[in-house]
């Protein structure tokens, strides 16, 4: 076989130097033994030409110099997608929501309600802008593999960089949404079983859970051969946090302000509790009073207050030494890049436009639940809102169907995201290590397996996901939005001049990156440095 796509690769190079791309036939044909080797290109990222091979002579003229670049079994890797629309929107904004939502309400008591709408409307246009970088790079370098573009931009490094960001990306964003499920789903089987405390028995130790968890569904769910398959469960897990959306509002309009548990003096108790809290007599409302060592455990502040108008007081503008995770929490929150290009790839009919259109689709939806997600998470807890939204919820209610029906849609939701985002680590790590070797089960599985170990070894030891938000959005999140496309454009799209307002615009946008990195990065090591052990933060 090999023998024979060496003599058509050829054979495609000398139609295409002899005639310079002008006179060529629509296409060419071999015969094999007795059989005809047809091959068709597909419309190629939606701009080279259709080239059906046959060998009768047609008027049409087909520029087949352009197809002389691309090496022969690139053209023939390039199957047609299967996966339709609506699916590749479901699958891309899945990829992009997740575990970032329930950080998003700490962000804005962190940099106020006016400063964090214009953040995430920026970070969400340049988000948008940069998905267009890689499609137009991808579209002239002639791949769909984001370590490809960049061996094909800038070798061996470019390689690497595009690989460790990725790497770092997903194996931060499925950490995150394990980190979810290590501290809710002990808190739903806590309120199944009726217990005022989690007590120490294993199923309710959230590290055997999450082990339980990764072993029973994700694993499974990982070895599909194709994202394509998961559009299913991906549309369902946005129903999940739909459903978490709709939770979020309406808990806005049934909680007093101030809450009664955020002050634990018994006189502020008594006073704050009769004026501000009257719930029916069926409710399933109750105030945890009994964290004394909440501070120390969770990292919101429980002092007693002595102006409640001011507690209840929206801000519009903070800064305070949590205002530098912030923006890297909004970055990590739009991250969809290391998705793209294989969504992309398993598109029906696909082409740079439409593609372009799900990312549009998929950012905007998500930019309206993360806006409404933060808004009411905020206006609910204000300034004593945690880095887990759902944790603070714990110290409200201690037992509550509809909040626990919550919990178990964000762990659906974030559960079925993890196989999406580990599909593009895989296919990097198969892209690095065993690029031209066939498809392997075997090898599919234990890089799944592989990358599931190292995601339950961090989430057992790092003690908080805010860490995680913090240093992976500055860093490979960063590189990803911001650096790497910005970069792949400027030095592979050759069809745009230099000087154009085009690559002016990518140039920009390549050092607004870097300097953005660079700062956010010192900020967060300046934090940890002065407020060591997550003095601040919870989890």
């Amino acid at each position: 076989m090999k023998g024979i796509l060496s003599i058509l690769s050829k054979a495609i190079r000398t139609f295409a130097t002899s005639n310079n791309g002008d006179g060529l036939s629509e296409g060419v044909s071999f015969c094999v033994g007795y059989k005809v080797l047809t091959i068709g290109i597909n419309g190629l990222w939606g701009s080279l030409p259709v080239a059906k091979m046959s060998l009768s002579a047609t008027t049409k003229k087909t520029d087949f110099k352009s197809l002389s670049s691309f090496p022969l079994h690139f053209l023939l890797e390039q199957h047609p997608g299967h996966t339709s629309f609506g699916m590749s929107v479901f699958n891309l904004s899945n990829a992009i929501m997740g575990s970032g939502i329930l950080g998003l309400s700490y962000a804005m008591a962190n940099t106020g309600i006016l400063l964090f709408l214009i953040l995430l409307v920026g970070v969400a246009i340049l988000s948008l802008y940069s998905v267009h970088l890689l499609l137009m790079t991808a579209k002239e370098g002639g791949s769909l593999i984001y370590e490809k573009l960049g061996e094909r931009a800038f070798g061996w490094p470019g390689k690497i960089a595009a690989f460790g960001s990725i790497i770092m990306q997903n194996i931060g964003a499925i950490s995150s949404y394990l980190f979810i499920v290590k501290y809710e789903l002990p808190q739903v089987i806590r309120a199944f079983l009726g217990l005022d405390e989690i007590t120490g028995e294993w199923y309710m130790n959230g590290n055997y859970l999450v082990v339980i968890v990764s072993i029973g569904i994700i694993l499974p769910l990982s070895m599909l051969k194709n994202l394509g398959y998961l559009g299913y469960t991906s549309g369902f897990s946005l129903a999940c946090m739909i459903f978490f959306l709709g939770v979020v509002i309406y808990k806005k309009t049934q909680l007093p302000c101030p809450l009664p548990f955020l002050h634990h003096h018994s006189s502020n108790l008594s006073t704050n509790a009769s004026h501000h809290l009257s719930p029916p007599l069926n409710s399933t409302l109750h105030m945890d009073f009994s964290r004394h060592d909440a501070h120390s455990s969770t990292g919101v502040h429980m002092e007693p207050h002595a102006d409640a108008e001011e507690m209840c007081t929206p801000k519009y503008f903070v800064f305070n030494s949590q205002t530098a995770y912030t923006v890297p929490i909004l970055a990590f929150a739009f991250v969809c890049h290391p998705e793209v290009l294989p969504i992309y790839s398993e598109l029906k009919d696909r082409s740079r436009k439409k593609m372009q259109n799900v990312s549009n689709l998929s950012i905007l939806t998500m930019l309206i639940m993360y806006m409404l997600s933060a808004l009411f998470g905020y206006l609910t807890f204000y300034e004593n809102v945690e880095a887990e939204l759902l944790h603070t919820f714990t110290k409200v209610y201690k037992f509550d169907t509809l909040l626990l029906l919550v919990r178990l849609a964000v762990l659906t939701a974030v559960t079925l995201t993890v196989p999406i985002v580990l599909f593009p680590i895989r296919s990097s790590i198969t892209t690095l290590l065993f690029s031209g070797r066939e498809f392997s089960w075997i090898r599919h599985m234990l890089i799944a397996a592989g990358i599931l170990t190292l995601n339950n070894l961090l989430v057992i030891f790092v003690p908080t996901i805010r860490d995680i938000f913090g240093f992976i959005g500055s860093s490979a999140a960063t590189m990803l939005i911001f650096i790497l496309p910005a970069a792949f454009y400027i030095r592979l799209v050759k069809s745009v001049p230099f000087r154009s307002p085009q690559k002016i615009g990518a140039t920009i946008f390549l050092i607004v990156g870097v300097i953005f990195m660079i700062g956010s990065l010192s900020l967060i090591v300046m934090d940890w440095i002065h407020n060591p052990s997550g003095s601040s933060d919870g989890h």
